[in-house]
């Protein structure tokens, strides 16, 4: 008989304790599930325990630690290192069921004593990647109030940044520093840094991150010599951003962000075919829309339209559950579908108050004509001073339907120096409004 793979166990996990986002991961990566029925729920600490299969490091570690928590008597260390366990393989393999089964773990910590924080600091965890980001703030302002102790104060900081809360944010990562330099830390300054338009300053705090890991912590490593690659990227650095791709793939083989960056990268270099066989890596391995999107582009710029109709279908399968947000903007570049477009970015703003979110609201509001609207949150999109060609991009479209020819030119010219980070159809788009705006108003000149 075939062993249940995890999303079949999560299915089982929502039947046993009530959950509430089974239907959301299915959607989300689809799989055969088998109803199981149980003449009583299972408990936290059974569901974690039960056997898991697999063959790399991190599968090893899961069995080890589940084996000694079966035979121990001090369980709760142990228990806390298996939640975590299943966080990173959460990380590494793409599988949101690992998120249920590390949440499972810090219930089991807080059954065994309640109001424990290393319970408390796995849920809170969980909540964040489950983008349930005022809960996880919640729980980070209990501990940080209890201990002094840097992960919580990191669980506070990426709690607050995502619901765009950068001066608070840059608090708690500044605690962070104070309590310890660490890999975890740099890797926050790099991303604030790199938020507040220091893209320098990111660099050099990212490369502090990479010098700080370590082989024993694949997953953090290769995600740090990611973020560095693409600083260096944007920096126009593609031959660095290369090296470090290499690196964090020799950290974490076929690890997915990287080869979506690397995907990237070849796009940007006008490299569709070489781009191919990354980016289906990388959707392979993490079936999320902007995987699905970015590889769309690239089979379309090498010739193959079949198979990237059926990327796109993929994504519009799946989008609304895995990332609501990136389904918005998709579907608002295209003109297709702009009342469900709207509709999910207000649904994502409701937990997502960052600046990516009030970007993907004003792209939508365009996209239904709410012209205003889109300008308004287009400035709050571009409030920290963000350094990103999507938004430049995004903001001179909506600057030149307002009627300002001046600042919608300022923004483009903006994008067009970033413009190896769009995907073709969005640089082809760019040039296009660019040459219509400077049809129309011929006294504004393109830098």
């Amino acid at each position: 008989m075939k062993k249940p793979t995890y999303y079949a166990l999560l299915a089982l996990i929502v039947f046993s304790v009530g959950g509430a986002t089974f239907f959301s991961w299915r959607a989300f990566h689809p799989a055969p599930v088998v109803a199981v029925k149980t003449e009583r729920s299972l408990s936290p600490l059974e569901l974690v325990l039960i056997p898991h299969s697999g063959k790399d490091a991190a599968d090893q570690e899961i069995r080890d630690l589940q084996t000694k928590i079966q035979h121990g008597e001090n369980r709760a260390p142990l228990i806390e290192r298996l939640g975590w366990a299943f966080v990173a393989k959460a990380r590494i393999s793409s599988d949101p069921g690992f998120y249920k089964l590390a949440e499972q773990a810090g219930r089991a910590l807080l059954e065994m004593a309640p109001q424990a924080p290393e319970g408390l600091l796995l849920l809170g965890h969980v909540y964040d990647a489950e983008h349930r980001f005022g809960e996880a703030e919640k729980i980070a302002r209990q501990l940080t109030a209890q201990r002094e102790f840097v992960f919580d104060y990191a669980l506070l900081g990426d709690a607050l940044m995502e619901q765009g809360k950068l001066e608070a944010a840059v608090e708690a990562y500044q605690k962070m520093v104070d309590l310890k330099p660490s890999l975890q830390t740099y890797s926050r300054v790099a991303h604030m840094r790199w938020l507040k338009g220091d893209l320098p300053g990111a660099i050099a705090a990212a490369r502090l991150a990479v010098s700080a890991g370590s082989p024993r912590e694949p997953e953090p490593s290769a995600w740090a010599s990611t973020r560095l690659a693409l600083y260096e990227w944007q920096a126009d650095d593609a031959t660095q951003a290369a090296t470090n791709l290499d690196l964090a793939l020799q950290l974490a083989p076929d690890y997915a962000p990287a080869l979506l960056l690397r995907g990237k990268i070849l796009l940007g270099q006008g490299k569709a075919e070489e781009a191919v066989a990354p980016l289906e890596q990388a959707a392979a391995k993490s079936p999320l829309p902007d995987f699905y999107w970015t590889l769309a582009e690239a089979l379309r710029a090498a010739g193959k339209s079949e198979e990237a109709d059926r990327a796109v279908a993929q994504l519009k399968r799946t989008g609304a559950a895995a990332d609501p947000r990136t389904l918005a903007i998709f579907l608002s570049t295209r003109g297709e579908k702009p009342a469900e477009a709207l509709r999910l970015a207000n649904e994502e703003l409701e937990a997502r108050q960052d600046i990516f979110t009030y970007d993907a609201l004003a792209w939508a509001q365009l996209a239904n004509g709410e012209v205003q609207k889109a300008r308004e949150n287009m400035q709050r999109a571009l409030a920290e001073g963000t350094q990103d060609a999507r938004l430049f991009y995004h903001a001179g479209t909506i600057a030149a339907a307002a009627g300002d020819n001046r600042e919608a030119l300022t923004f483009l010219n903006q994008a067009h120096a970033l413009t190896q980070l769009l995907l073709p159809s969005e640089r082809e788009s760019l040039s296009q409004t660019t040459a219509a705006l400077l049809k129309a108003a011929p006294n504004l000149s393109a830098k």
